[in-house]
This record gives C-alpha cells, structure tokens and sequence, in this order.
C-alpha cells in the first residue's frame, strides 16, 4: 500500500495543487493512501482516482474555494437532466475501489452560491459537494460535511455503495441541500447518519422523462439514521422515471422533518416504484408522516392541466405505478397535519399497502398541506387521507387528538 504524507506538499493558503499532485502521485502507482492530517486546507474541487483512499484526520477540514472561476465546467446531470455543471467538490468518474473516510470535514462553503442562485445569476449548475458519477465499490464513512452548494452526496449511476458515519449539515432555510441523494444506483447502503439540511434528507432518484436511458435504482437499505429539519426524511422520486425497487427504511429517528417517508411523481414521468419496506421508525414534530403523491407539481411541466386533471387518462409509458409498500411499527408524536397523505392516479392507483402496528399523537399547530399538488386541502389533526388508493390494508392503529376520522377515503 502506498501512501503519500501530504504535508510535503504544503502551500499558503492555496492546497490546489498539492491535492492534484498527490493523487497524480497516486495513480501512477496504482492507488493508495492520501493522508489530510489536522489543519484546514483551501482548494478548488479535487478528482479522485481509482484504487485509493482518502483519509480526512480528525481536525482536518477541506474548505472548498467560492470563486466561480476555479471550478471548470462539465457535462453531469442534475435533476435528471444532462447539461452543464461545476465540477462537484470533491469528484469521481468511471473509476472504482475509493475510499473517502476520517473525523474531518468537508466545507463546501455554500453561502455565496445559494445566493447566487436566489438572485439567478449562475449559467451552470451548482456544484455538489461529494459526486460520484458511474464508480462501483465506493465508500464514504465518518466525516462531517457541511454547507454544500447543492446536494450533499450524490451517487449518480453507482454500484456497490456503502455511506455511514456521517454528519451532515446544511441550514435549514439553503435551498436544494438534500442529504444523500443516490439516482439510478444499485446496492447502496446508508447506515448511522446524521442529517439536518435544507431539503430532503435523503432522496432515492432515477432520472426523469428527459434523462437519457435512465436507470433504476435498487436494493437499496437505510438504517439506523437520524433526520432533522429536511423537507422529508425518506424520499422517493420526483425524479422516478428508471423505477426504484426494493428499498428498505429501518430503525430511523424523525425530527421535525417536513415529511417522514415521501413518495412524489407524475404523469408523464413514468417509472415503477415496488417494493418498500418500512419498519421500526420514531418521529417526533412531523407535518404529515406518510405522503404518497402522484400529482407532484414542482419542476418543468408540473403545473401544466395534464398533470392537474383529476379525471383518468390514457395510460402509456409515462404513466408512473407505486404498488408493494409494507409499514410496520411506527411511533409517531407531535403530528399536526395528518398521518398519511395518499393520492394515487385515477388512473394508476396506489396499490397494495400495508400498514400495521403504528400509533399517533398530534400537537396544536398552523393548518397545513401535506402534499406539493394542485387542490390539496390544508390539513390539522387528520388520520389517514386516501384517494385512487387500491389494496390498503391497515391494522393497529392507535390515535391521540384526533379529530375527524381516522379514514377519509373516496370509496
């Protein structure tokens, strides 16, 4: 094994250099250790390579320059769509066996690009802070990481990824901070993380309609985590077009998140979503626990009447199905808005849900809408919402300050 002792490639204040010339050091040799010890350490956006770790010492923290022009600009998607970005932070493609771990952090210094994308000024996409793009056999583990201009951690088209022991932190009002996004990856693991950020927490993706040859997302499993203050904790979609399957949610805690687990597509955006597991999960201060919406208006087209229309349409290749949803086992305190939000496609409903062994308290607060759709009623104190809901199975069940039904269906 080799490793390269970084501090022989000191420089003021500019480390940009030394990091790219380490792991040149590194790649010729075919892969190895590159040591960050304490200290903190300002530098444009770093490309690892394959066959090689990079071991971030506690009291060591990465602070990624701000300047625009030291960021080159490449071909990545986002959002499903190919185009444009700054290269993320700290970067991999088409490489394999990477290791980025320690007790340090990765400062994505993320202020003046939320700023600039409030005020529209940015041509390119932001860049994320840690992007592997098609890599297999990655790891991630113990570091924090902090004010990123976009999403956090982006697996994109990924095999065999294991996240954990991670910190990560974004405020709470910085926008399009997700947590943990993995799009279109397969054999993904995402255990004993902390995520408070400014969006989703953790958001499973496979491309949009306009995604080219997207794939799915699969076999995927989340334990053992705590979200906060996120836009949902567990998310599916929007971005759904590859399908996502067989994902498991266990032994998770819940804090003021928006949404617990969260589902959200729409017509035209196809996509198959089966085989959801959901088990043994605490939340405390949710608006809504459980939303499962296939009306999602947000983003290019969503507003449009086709996607509104209440009335069934034609089913095609962009049709969307979410079917095989297991939730077992959950405590909910502090609910205000209701306890589960499901509106299917007329359609395309929502079909074959289980869910048993889940209690529910709710707590004062403002009226509010559960689901981002055209029509959604404001809601307080409510059970369970269902609309063009199929198969929905739902047994011990225990309610505290409710009012109204435990059941508002369409039947």
């Amino acid at each position: 094994m080799y490793i390269t002792e970084f501090a022989s490639y000191k420089r003021e204040n500019d480390w940009t250099q030394a990091f790219k010339k380490a792991i040149e050091k590194l790649d010729a040799q075919g892969g190895g250790v590159l040591k960050v010890s304490a200290g903190v350490y300002y530098t444009a956006p770093i490309k690892l390579v394959s066959h090689m770790k990079l071991e971030i010492e506690a009291g060591a923290e990465i602070r990624f320059f701000d300047d625009l022009e030291r960021f080159d600009v490449i071909d990545l998607e986002f959002e499903g769509i190919l185009g444009k970005s700054y290269m993320p932070c700290l970067y991999a493609e088409n490489a394999e066996f990477i290791t980025v771990c320690g007790e340090g952090t990765l400062n994505g210094q993320g202020t003046k690009w939320w700023k600039l994308i409030r005020a529209r000024e940015l041509k390119c996409n932001r860049p994320y802070l840690v992007c592997f793009n098609r890599c297999r056999h990655v790891t991630i583990s113990g570091l924090t990481l902090t004010q990123s201009p976009v999403w956090t951690v982006h697996p994109l088209r990924c095999s065999d990824v294991a996240i954990k022991d991670l910190r990560i932190i974004n405020p709470s009002d910085s926008p399009n901070t997700d947590g943990i996004d993995p799009d279109g990856c397969e054999d993904v693991t995402i255990d004993n993380c902390y995520i408070d950020v400014g969006d989703d927490c953790i958001a499973i993706k496979s491309g949009t309609e306009d995604t080219i040859a997207p794939t799915p997302s699969c076999r995927i499993i989340i334990s053992n985590c705590h979200f906060l203050h996120g836009h949902g904790g567990v998310v599916l979609g929007s971005e759904m077009s590859g399908g996502i399957h067989d994902v498991v949610v266990s032994n998770c805690v819940f804090h003021e998140t928006d949404r617990g687990i969260r589902l959200k597509t729409r017509r035209g955006r196809g996509g198959d979503v089966s085989g959801l597991r959901v088990n043994n999960l605490m939340m405390d201060g949710v608006m809504c626990a459980f939303v499962f919406n296939m009306f999602y208006f947000c983003g290019k087209n969503g507003k449009t009447p086709y996607i509104s229309n209440k009335l069934p349409q034609e089913i095609n290749a962009g049709t969307p199905s979410l079917s095989d949803v297991s939730i077992t086992g959950v405590s909910i305190k502090n609910c205000t808005a209701c306890a589960g939000y499901f509106y299917g496609l007329p359609e395309r409903p929502v079909d074959n849900v289980t869910i048993s062994d889940v209690s529910v308290s709710f707590t004062d607060a403002e009226p509010a809408t559960p689901a981002m759709m055209a029509d959604c009623p404001k809601m307080q104190r409510r059970g369970f919402y269902l609309r063009n809901a199929k198969r929905v199975n739902i047994s011990g069940l225990q309610f505290s300050g409710l009012e109204g039904p435990e059941f508002d269906t369409d039947e």
